[in-house]
């Protein structure tokens, strides 16, 4: 049987939503047939350990979580066909890797009060995707990056900033997307800032296609 690795370790902002998260990935992953380490150990960074991991995923980590050696291991194993779920907060994590900005696709800048928006959905044929209405309103954190990671990635999901106050991308306000890192897949979401959205159905379905399109 396969593992599932959730690491949430922190060494800055701390989301209150971290247990809700491990808990909703936990029944996603047994669900599918997998296992599931939850850790804030990043000695867990080391090649043996991370051989028989299928997936691993950051769960609103944040600041750096990683010493030098676990980071070349981690994107040794990445690159060499591993997977990575990212999921919210996990775009403010590593600031001082500068390697890791390719992983996730963009860096977290800022972001407005929480507050209601509007989602779209740009690829509707992706795991993560293909349950979700076109439009929906959705109460989140809007996260500002610092590029548009448009070209670089696949955009699944990109934030109406017409719908809300403080965006900072624009027009094209991606918000979800896929890419590759060497011959390993990574999929990340700045959606699930609050506790309540790991019991929410509909961010649950795109959290369940997005992990599933990585360990399928």
């Amino acid at each position: 049987m396969r593992e599932v690795l959730v690491f949430t370790r922190t060494t800055g902002y701390r989301h209150e939503s971290i247990e809700a998260g491990v808990a909703a990935v936990q029944i996603l992953a047994e669900s599918d047939g997998f296992t599931v380490t939850h850790t804030e150990d990043p000695a867990i960074f080391e090649p043996e350990r991370l051989a028989d991991v299928a997936v691993v995923v950051w769960l609103s980590t944040s600041g750096d979580v990683l010493e030098d050696g676990q980071r070349e291991a981690f994107a040794r194993w990445l690159a060499a066909g591993g997977a990575w779920a990212g999921i919210h907060a996990a775009s403010t994590a590593e600031p001082s890797w500068p390697e890791f900005a390719k992983i996730v696709g963009a860096r977290f800048t800022d972001h407005p009060p929480v507050q209601t928006g509007r989602v779209h959905v740009e690829d509707p044929h992706h795991w993560s995707t293909n349950l979700l209405p076109e439009v929906w309103e959705h109460t989140d954190e809007w996260y500002n990056f610092d590029r548009n990671p448009r070209g670089e990635v696949q955009v699944l999901l990109t934030a109406d900033e017409g719908s809300y106050e403080g965006g900072g991308m624009g027009t094209d306000h991606p918000i979800a997307w896929t890419s590759r890192y060497g011959a390993g897949q990574c999929w990340y979401t700045a959606l699930g800032h609050g506790p309540d959205l790991y019991a929410n159905p509909r961010f649950l379905s795109h959290l369940a296609g997005g992990l599933r399109s990585l360990w399928s």
